[in-house]
């Protein structure tokens, strides 16, 4: 059951198939925000203080194309942990590029995380 409020949020206990990050709104975020904007089953919410980065089932935040687009030499997972305050679902940081998973069990072959099997 949700609960719709006055100022556009709700809660709802469900899962959402959903993962995501909250991005500084500085001119790095911009860019960063810029990039994931016309990926599939993305969407890039625009805030005053914030940038919301939100994708559905899985996010994928690709190094050497955000250095590109911000005209870089190279950005890493230090640039990018400086820019991001927040972050929902099962994140996972490769040398070149930073996975977000709705669902732990889709990370799994990143984390050795397994499930036993219930009978």
């Amino acid at each position: 059951m949700s609960k719709q409020s006055d100022n556009g949020f709700s809660a709802n206990p469900t899962s959402s198939n959903r993962a995501g990050i909250t991005l500084m709104n500085n001119q790095v975020g911009y860019v960063v925000a810029k990039v994931m904007e016309g990926k599939p089953d993305v969407t890039v919410t625009d805030l005053p203080s914030m940038i919301r980065v939100d994708g559905k089932g899985k996010i994928e935040f690709d190094f050497a194309e955000i250095a590109d687009a911000l005209g870089w030499d190279d950005f890493g997972s230090d640039n990018f942990e400086e820019i991001m305050s927040t972050h929902y679902g099962r994140m996972v940081v490769l040398d070149d590029r930073v996975l977000l998973f709705a669902n732990p069990e889709d990370a799994a072959q990143y984390i050795g995380f397994d499930l036993d099997v219930v009978s």
